[in-house]
């Protein structure tokens, strides 16, 4: 089995290095890799640090100008030639470690699509969740991935995770129109409604805050991913 990591990446001049050692360090069993980092545009040295990457496993294209993650992952997709797909963020917040845990239902035969919850848990208020931000951020979380499992019938506790492993199959067939963090709804609603099981498996993540870059906006890009929960239930 080939596996495409697809790294999409805006101004992550300070970590993208250390993603790229980390995931070249990752051992998969059994699985052959390629890693395909999407270059969306950055305007800060990041673009100058890939220039310099050397490794047979890893394609690099660049973006003209930002279009956001998803135009990026999409990018990634269409450029794969991997029989399973996975995205791996370029800040440190996903440990490439994880992904093995993602793969073993996979090479196991018992899963065809993996997620990897975050938020299989309560709230941790002296870790994670300490800022008033962050549990804003898990219980919207919760609260997507509750709407999701209402809606298209399957039980999920983390939608909104930034490790999902699935057959590039999967998507062949379906339009993915997403431009920024809403192809986690989409991806997520589009497998589902193809008829697709997802299984989670626990991992733990090293949360960025705010002030280290982190782009996620949880009150509008949560807002966006209800909206696009419940367009994609009925249509498209």
């Amino acid at each position: 089995m080939k596996l495409s990591i697809i790294v999409p990446v805006f101004n992550e001049e300070n970590t993208i290095l250390e993603v790229v050692k980390r995931l070249l360090n990752t051992k998969f069993s059994k699985v052959d890799r390629e890693i395909i980092i999407v270059d969306d545009g950055s305007t800060d040295s990041t673009t100058e640090k890939l220039k310099k990457l050397k490794s047979q496993e890893i394609k690099i294209i660049y973006h003209k100008k930002n279009s956001g993650k998803g135009a990026a992952v999409i990018t990634g997709i269409n450029s794969s030639k991997g029989d399973y797909i996975i995205i791996q963020d370029a800040d440190l917040e996903y440990h490439p470690k994880y992904i093995n845990n993602l793969l073993e239902p996979v090479l196991r035969k018992n899963a065809k699509v993996v997620y990897g919850t975050r938020l299989n848990r309560m709230p941790h208020l002296k870790k994670e969740e300490k800022k008033h931000l962050f549990i804003l951020h898990y219980f919207g979380n919760r609260f997507l991935s509750l709407i999701t499992s209402i809606l298209y019938g399957q039980w999920i506790t983390d939608m909104e995770t930034g490790y999902k492993i699935f057959p590039k199959k999967a998507v062949e067939g379906i339009k993915l129109n997403a431009k920024g963090f809403e192809f986690e709804p989409e991806i997520t609603s589009k497998l589902l409604k193809q008829g697709y099981k997802i299984k989670e498996v626990s991992i733990s993540t090293n949360p960025r805050g705010y002030d280290e870059g982190k782009k996620l906006n949880t009150l509008r890009d949560g807002t966006k991913a209800l909206c696009y929960l419940f367009k994609y239930r009925f249509v498209d």
